[in-house]
């Protein structure tokens, strides 16, 4: 049996590990997210030779198992992970997967599983350097936003990245944030400000990187994410107060151009159904939409 566990701060050196030998570019593989999302979703890991294995259960819904991530022989390790089910008297089921790994299982389980694609779980994904040009006619009102931000804010703006030195305002910048929106009354906002939380207590922990962007020496924005893969960067959080003009695509601009040299593309994550982050997502013409399945066993 699968000896799984709550994940801890301690499992990051083991998993990523393993996560890079996968180098899947899903947001469900970055070990940050999986840790500050631990206890909405119940998360718990275990390891099978080279691949890390990651069961969520939120609320009292059946488990689900990510896809695996590591390397070597798949099917003992999917076989495990079907006997965990069956333990616990529910159906096996996978998330997170995507083409590669579709294409993995169909070759190592012939008809299987079927797969059923999930839209809300897609992942926005930009080239780094279309973010830090905002060049070409499709990027056209981003351009202009950020263009009058510097109009409206000039000499009157910094940027700088996240530190010991700052962190403390960006969290009262956040709390104000949460407070103008309201928080408290969106399941969906309170579980974020659980995650968001999360990232500040554990900020160097999980190897965060973050800006924020100033006017007149007030915090109005912040961005904070992680590298994910050997060529994408993921961003977790960005917050703006929305009476700044422009002060969102200037902190992704300036967050992607100063924090994230290196990597080829940008995970900006998916848009989880909401009618408003898929407008703003896609908006922003993504490069790549990471398409994910669920994986089911046929029924026999």
């Amino acid at each position: 049996m699968l000896d799984f566990r709550r994940i801890e701060l301690t499992d990051r050196g083991w998993a990523e590990e393993l996560l890079a030998l996968a180098d899947f570019r899903g947001s469900e593989y970055a070990f940050s997210n999986n840790y500050i999302y631990r206890k909405i979703y119940h998360i718990d890991v275990a390891r099978m030779g080279d691949y890390y294995l990651v069961r969520s259960q939120k609320h009292a819904h059946e488990p689900s198992y990510l896809f695996p991530a590591g390397a070597g022989d798949l099917r003992p390790v999917i076989e495990a992970l079907a006997e965990d089910a069956a333990a616990q008297g529910a159906p096996f089921r996978m998330h997170g997967a995507c083409q590669k790994a579709v294409d993995q299982l169909e070759s190592a389980f012939p008809g299987r599983f079927e797969f059923t694609p999930v839209r809300d779980n897609f992942d926005y994904i930009y080239e780094r350097e279309r973010l830090v040009t905002l060049s070409g006619k499709k990027l056209h009102a981003k351009r202009n936003f950020v263009n009058r931000f510097l109009a409206e804010h000039e000499g009157q703006w910094t940027f700088e990245p996240i530190s010991d030195a700052n962190l403390d305002e960006c969290w009262a910048m956040n709390e104000q944030w949460c407070a103008e929106v309201g928080c408290e009354d969106s399941e969906s906002l309170v579980e974020e400000s659980c995650a968001v939380r999360n990232c500040f207590n554990n900020f160097h922990a999980l190897g965060l990187r973050g800006g924020l962007l100033r006017v007149e020496g007030r915090v109005v924005a912040y961005t904070m994410g992680r590298p994910l893969n050997s060529d994408t960067f993921i961003v977790h959080i960005e917050k703006a107060f929305a009476e700044v003009a422009g002060a969102y695509p200037m902190i992704n601009q300036q967050f992607v151009t100063n924090c994230c040299e290196g990597f080829q593309y940008i995970n900006r994550e998916d848009d989880v159904g909401d009618e408003g982050l898929r407008k703003a997502k896609t908006s922003y013409k993504p490069d790549i939409l990471l398409e994910k399945y669920v994986v089911a066993e046929k029924q026999k």
